[in-house]
């Protein structure tokens, strides 16, 4: 049953749903998260800027961090509610007829 469905063009259309989503939004965090790293390493004096009071920019770029994760978890999950799982859900029910 695997073999087929790995073997389906629905399921090649399937993964390439997904790593039209998961390539950009991958490679786009871990740029992110290697400017923040290399910031710290390379130019510490820029991130010690205040930028609202005792609020400084390497405090501001480190919650980015954490929001740009749940951005992106929920970016993700809504686009596999629409493109990925009714896909996933065809090719599911197309095989388990075939196998009954």
């Amino acid at each position: 049953m695997w073999t087929a469905a790995a073997e389906s063009p629905e399921f090649a259309e399937l993964r390439s749903r997904q790593m039209r989503f998961l390539l950009p939004a991958t490679v786009g965090f871990l740029g992110w998260f290697f400017l923040f790293i290399g910031l710290n390493a390379w130019a510490p004096e820029l991130l010690a800027m205040p930028v609202l009071g005792d609020l400084t920019l390497v405090i501001v770029l480190a919650i980015g961090q954490f929001v740009s994760t749940f951005a992106i978890t929920a970016a993700y999950v809504r686009y596999a509610d629409r493109r990925l799982d009714p896909l996933a859900d065809e090719i599911r029910e197309r095989l388990e007829g075939a196998h009954r």
